[in-house]
């Protein structure tokens, strides 16, 4: 019998937390796009379930237009306020101001560094301690649960899957040499 990390385990019937561990959880992503998403949806979980924000991910795609950075960063008060009547999402003003924000800051870096993963890639490797110091200085409502599940689910902090889990080693095959360190 194969062997799943306790959260598996413990939410068997659960397909949405279960799709997301095997194909998602802890692989390293290299579209900025994608990155953005993924820091959102973090920040949108705070205080909710993981599951809540899985199964309105669609929802959230679309009222954040893919979560194009370009676009996300040029919204206007008419968007904010589209967002916050968007019954598919979280209407929280203060998470949908840190979508937009953040999407502005990461504009900043990308002019700077290239890309936000190229800013990512420079900062690594940090303690949990040192990335949320720097994503508290960078960005919006980043605090220390937030900073490590966006970084434990895109391969920067250890931590996303067990080591017996199968995944695992699937996740540990698409990081790249520097990133094992």
């Amino acid at each position: 019998m194969t062997t799943y990390c306790d959260y598996c385990n413990s939410h068997p019937e659960d397909t949405f937390n279960r799709e997301y561990h095997d194909t998602q959880y802890g692989f390293p992503i290299d579209d900025d796009n994608e990155l953005f998403e993924r820091l959102v949806l973090e920040i949108n979980q705070a205080g909710l379930s993981w599951i809540l924000i899985l199964k309105r991910a669609q929802n959230f795609r679309k009222a954040f237009h893919k979560f194009n950075i370009k676009k996300v960063a040029s919204y206007t008060e008419t968007d904010r306020e589209r967002l916050l009547n968007d019954e598919g999402i979280i209407r929280n003003k203060l998470k949908v101001n840190a979508a937009i924000v953040n999407a502005q800051k990461i504009l900043e870096l990308q002019k700077e560094h290239g890309s936000f993963k190229n800013w990512l890639d420079k900062n690594h490797p940090l303690t949990k301690e040192e990335w949320t110091k720097l994503f508290r200085k960078t960005f919006v409502f980043t605090g220390g649960e937030i900073v490590n599940e966006f970084l434990m689910s895109t391969g920067y902090l250890p931590g996303a899957h067990q080591k017996d889990c199968p995944v695992f080693k699937k996740v540990a095959a698409k990081k790249p040499a520097w990133m094992k360190k």
